[in-house]
């Protein structure tokens, strides 16, 4: 079965909330959030706008994708997320990744650069830790505490799912060493078989067996019958999100054109091994809720036909 999800950009919040109203009514199984701190575009920070999504939705899970954990204290990040998956029913996607391309946030947040890759990795073992027990104890490097407990748990138990996100060795690695999915962006679908193929690697070196693990892929694409003018649409508003030029990337990594043209394209990734999109309508905001309604309408089912 392939799920597919909704990564939705910036408006004002009225204009917010009915979005992810209409996301839920079109029938997608989650909606999506990035995270930084301070970024080259503005952005909301990623668990307060989900938990303002709880309760104007009923099904949709929740999902951050991804969340730079480098940057908080980890004990925090527990008690907000297990909060927020007691607020919404236990509908939360924990996707977190060690970010870097903009240092300055860690300057922000006081968080030496090279370090985040082992903050991360031991930020999760802390905030499953404090998600699971009661009471919690931890030794490590940058955490250290005994005999104490984060309520209300989760509902979700033991926690919910952590989903790693990155295109690195080291975040593939560390996909398959403890996370329950694995969420890449701009691969091709040649990359991310072999990206899967190393996760495996990863984990049967630690002794899992992935058992539920989930295969995603963040997806950048602009539905427009005329294939120049979505390029030009996907080239332009990318380079600003980012701050470089994605024209030399266009051909290689994007998702633009008729429904049928981006279907095929992503039908790639689904005989390479995904089996959940993340869709962020690449456009201008004023039309995002019209790209999502044609990837629920034409896209979609093209991906879930048998």
């Amino acid at each position: 079965m392939i799920r597919v999800g909704a990564h939705l950009g910036l408006h004002p919040p009225r204009e917010q909330f009915e979005l992810v109203r209409r996301v839920e009514a079109l029938g997608f199984d989650s909606v999506w959030t990035g995270d930084h701190v301070s970024f080259h575009t503005p952005l909301y920070e990623s668990l307060t706008l989900l938990a303002a999504y709880a309760p104007l939705t009923a099904r949709v899970r929740l999902g951050t994708a991804v969340y730079l954990l480098a940057l908080r204290p980890p004990a925090v990040a527990a008690k907000i997320t297990a909060t927020l998956d007691v607020l919404s029913g236990g509908r939360l996607i924990f996707g977190v990744g060690v970010g870097g391309e903009n240092p300055k946030e860690f300057e922000l947040c006081g968080v030496p650069h090279r370090e985040r890759g082992a903050r991360v990795d031991e930020g999760i073992e802390v905030v499953r830790t404090l998600w699971r027990d009661a009471p919690a104890s931890f030794k490590g490097r940058f955490t250290r505490f005994e005999g104490v407990s984060i309520d209300p748990k989760p509902v979700q138990r033991p926690g919910p799912p952590i989903w790693i996100g990155g295109r690195s060795d080291a975040a593939l690695a560390r996909a398959g060493r403890v996370g329950d999915g694995w969420v890449s962006y701009v691969v091709t679908p040649e990359r991310y078989a072999r990206s899967l193929a190393t996760i495996r690697a990863a984990a049967a070196a630690h002794g899992r067996a992935l058992d539920g693990f989930v295969a995603a892929h963040l997806v950048f694409i602009t539905v427009d019958p005329d294939v120049a003018r979505a390029r030009a649409t996907w080239v332009a508003r990318l380079s600003r999100r980012y701050n470089q030029d994605f024209g030399p990337l266009a051909e290689r990594y994007g998702v633009f054109g008729p429904p049928e043209r981006c279907a095929e394209r992503l039908q790639a990734f689904v005989d390479a091994g995904c089996r959940y999109f993340l869709m962020n309508a690449i456009c201008d905001p004023a039309d995002e809720a019209a790209q999502l309604e044609t990837i629920a309408e034409a896209i979609v089912p093209r991906l879930r036909a048998p």
